[in-house]
């Protein structure tokens, strides 16, 4: 597909997943669409899984934006704690289209995360709240870092991806590499082949000496090799070395895997002179995770670093933060955010472009190393390879199944929109513009924020809000709830009448035909889901004709539940019957391996007569 095409689809507001081979100018493509956004008042939100794959879009790391932490996986009680956050609810307000770049480094756990965190902060059961979501990335380069094997290890293995309907856009034309030996052998290696050819390309480029203009960059698949490498540089230096070491706090296991997840160094030694390269972001102080630079100076003992792009950054130490569920700081470490960077892994060198590279490829490890460091070079000119093993110019076999199905997908896609009249996407480009501009005019903290004690101000909202824009509204706290409670306190007490007991279930019983979902219930009410549930079936309890089928799980969930119950009967052991002969649900858990939760076989119950 050509760029073009794929700008076209990209402004109907569909889903898009933009892929192709390096260089074919995947980032600017995006960078054109983000044009066009601002053009029409739009401003994305643009994450990446690292600092450098973010910078070239000037967008955030995926764990910074969505406030991932340290963790892959989120579960309902984390996502409470994240919409209690003020500051985190205006962000994910404002969001209305999504870009994620450099996807291959993606795993399915944080793909999956950052839909339900979306999906809960735009209370939607659309995939990621219904937003635009655009994706770009190759995944013949490399995979999530893994410390164990895992059979789904790409973001296109997960529900959340197929459940997007993403139309593919894969782009043919390059543009990065003027070179075409440069191009055969990146194309030989996406093909599953390696020709004649591409070994005696790559063999003429064995130790090669480099023309004086090119000052190259070292990658190596090691993090040994890269860590000696760059000692042995700074050894070279005769200047005064300065030494920091971590401070910490908290429980050793908590300080170790803050060590073993992020790139925080437990000692580092700094000269004048020395290549550094930064491993936090902090755009307000002009460095992201990436950032390469020189110390130039220290002023008592704080580094002065000069980057790539002309800053000059006095560095201060920042803090590495472990969080439990309620989002409690438990584990700190404190260190300067810089690391030594004469020589960098290949997996941290994603995403750049370079002029030069001397390549150690004799110990890769994983398939992908080679194409992703062969393929950040501009021309062959600039390569000095200093090895190569078996294992350097292979590729993921689930990358190549899973190519031709893009690309028949992407051909797919263009017959699509060749069908299309002019006037049919002249009509959707500007649905999707009415659209998208429509998405913005409330604010949830307009409605919460200035009717603190207005109940039916709030109502009306709400009213205009359901009517005008045909969605309801988002509304993050139990603002309504909590001001209709002491609308009637104050009522009660002006008549001096003595309030009567409302019982929990009873007050959810009222609010059964407001909500289509247990969750909503359950976050209108400030409650847990579970709880909702309980009350479900005290409701049900006190009477039978309560309509609850909107809220039915899928009928091969209730169907597993209730082949569990009636084996069970049939077992008929005491130990599972409750005194009034029903069959405990802890006792179903259990029998199904607790593939289920309490709570799922509480909600099934309430639909097996």
């Amino acid at each position: 597909m050509k760029q073009k095409t794929a700008l076209e689809i990209l402004k109907l507001g569909k889903n898009v997943f933009i892929t192709g081979s390096a260089g074919t100018g995947k980032t600017y493509l995006l960078k054109q669409y983000i044009e066009y956004l601002k053009d029409i008042g739009v401003h994305p939100t643009i994450v990446a899984p690292t600092g450098i794959a973010a910078s070239h879009l000037k967008g955030q790391t995926i764990h910074s934006f969505f406030a991932l932490g340290l963790r892959e996986r989120v579960d309902n009680r984390y996502i409470d704690s994240l919409l209690k956050n003020k500051y985190i609810r205006k962000r994910f307000s404002k969001l209305k289209v999504l870009i994620i770049d450099e996807v291959s480094m993606v795993s399915p756990e944080i793909f999956s995360s950052m839909d339900r965190i979306l999906s809960a902060f735009k209370r939607s059961h659309e995939p990621f709240g219904g937003v635009q979501v655009i994706i770009s990335g190759d995944f013949f380069q490399l995979a999530p870092v893994s410390r164990e094997f895992k059979e789904k290890r790409f973001a296109w293995q997960s529900i959340s991806w197929k459940e997007l309907d993403l139309k593919s856009c894969y782009l043919e034309e390059k543009f990065r590499q003027d070179d075409n030996r440069l191009i055969k052998i990146l194309d030989d290696i996406r093909s599953g082949y390696i020709s004649e050819e591409t070994h005696n390309l790559l063999n003429s480029c064995f130790r090669k000496e480099l023309d004086s203009r090119f000052n190259p960059t070292k990658l190596y698949t090691h993090n040994f090799d890269v860590d000696r490498i760059n000692i042995e540089e700074l050894s070279k230096i005769t200047k005064k070395e300065h030494i920091y070491n971590y401070i910490s706090k908290g429980a050793e296991k908590n300080i170790d895997k803050i060590f073993k997840t992020a790139l925080v160094m437990k000692q580092l030694i700094l000269k004048r002179g020395a290549v550094v390269i930064f491993i936090k972001n902090n755009p307000d102080k002009n460095y992201i995770n990436g950032t390469t630079g020189v110390v130039i100076d220290f002023n008592k003992h704080i580094p002065i670093v000069k980057t790539s792009d002309g800053h000059r950054i006095e560095v201060l130490s920042e803090d590495w933060i472990v969080e439990n569920e309620d989002g409690e700081n438990i584990a700190t470490v404190t260190q300067l955010p810089l690391r030594l960077a004469w020589a960098i892994t290949i997996h941290k060198s994603q995403g750049m472009t370079l002029d030069s590279a001397e390549i150690d490829l004799s110990k890769t490890f994983i398939v992908g190393q080679g194409y992703v460091a062969l393929s950040r070079l501009k021309s062959l000119d600039g390569l000095r390879l200093m090895g190569v093993n078996d294992m350097a110019l292979s590729v993921d076999p689930l990358a190549l199944k899973i190519d031709k199905h893009i690309k028949d997908a992407s051909n797919r896609a263009v017959k699509e929109f060749e069908s299309y009249s002019k006037k049919e996407i002249k009509k959707a480009k500007s649905d999707y513009i009415s659209f998208i501009s429509c998405s913005s005019l409330y604010d949830e903290n307009e409605i919460i924020d200035s009717s603190k004690n207005n109940v039916e101000y709030v109502r009306k909202k709400i009213r205009e809000i359901e009517i005008v824009y045909d969605k309801k509204p988002v509304i993050t706290t139990k603002t309504l709830h909590e001001l209709e409670r002491k609308e009637n306190k104050k009522s009660a007490t002006k008549k001096g009448e003595k309030k009567k007991k409302v019982y929990s279930h009873v007050e959810t019983k009222a609010l059964i035909e407001r909500f289509d979902s247990i969750e909503d219930l359950a976050e209108y009410r400030g409650l847990k889901e579970s709880t909702i549930i309980t009350h479900f079936t005290k409701i049900r309890k006190d009477d039978k004709s309560i309509d609850l089928n909107k809220f039915k799980p899928h009928p091969n969930f209730i169907e597993a539940i209730e082949e569990a119950v009636l084996e069970l009967k049939k077992l008929n052991s005491k130990y599972d019957f409750d005194e009034d002969g029903s069959v405990k649900k802890y006792s179903v858990v259990c029998h199904l391996n607790k593939r289920y939760s309490y709570q799922d076989v509480e909600l099934a119950l309430l639909f097996i007569e």
